[in-house]
């Protein structure tokens, strides 16, 4: 798993972030000081890269989160198997299965040697777009 640390303070919307073992991108940051002695506290709003659902993360400032690494490669379509869609990769020539992706606007291009941006993370590939 390729992750690095960052504090809660450094996030910005946008930035990506592990919740509960998911990488997320953050889409909303809201933070707070809460009394006289206590230590300010922000609360994310995240999407699920993979499931798209909805995560939030309550935490202080200065506490240490999981930033996923996100390593982009582009591949080309070699088959269509309904659910599935077999990749191979431009730069190494590996092949492998990839989940089909819900996206109306990728899933109208997808068609055999047709190049696509896939990015790896945390060990789970993901379809961002087709050239």
């Amino acid at each position: 798993m390729s992750i690095q640390y960052t504090t809660v303070g450094d996030l910005k919307v946008g930035n990506y972030v592990v919740i509960d073992g998911e990488p997320c991108r953050v889409v909303e940051i809201s933070k707070a000081k809460t009394g006289k002695h206590g230590s300010a506290k922000a609360n994310i709003v995240a999407i699920g890269l993979f499931t798209g659902q909805k995560r939030t993360l309550m935490a202080p400032v200065d506490q240490q989160v999981e930033v996923p690494i996100i390593e982009k490669h582009i591949g080309q379509i070699l088959a269509d198997k309904g659910d599935t869609i077999t990749i191979m990769d431009m730069e190494n020539y590996e092949t492998f299965d990839i989940e089909k992706p819900t996206d109306a606007d990728i899933v109208d291009k997808i068609r055999p040697g047709a190049e696509v941006e896939y990015w790896e993370i945390m060990g789970r590939k993901k379809i961002v777009r087709v050239k």
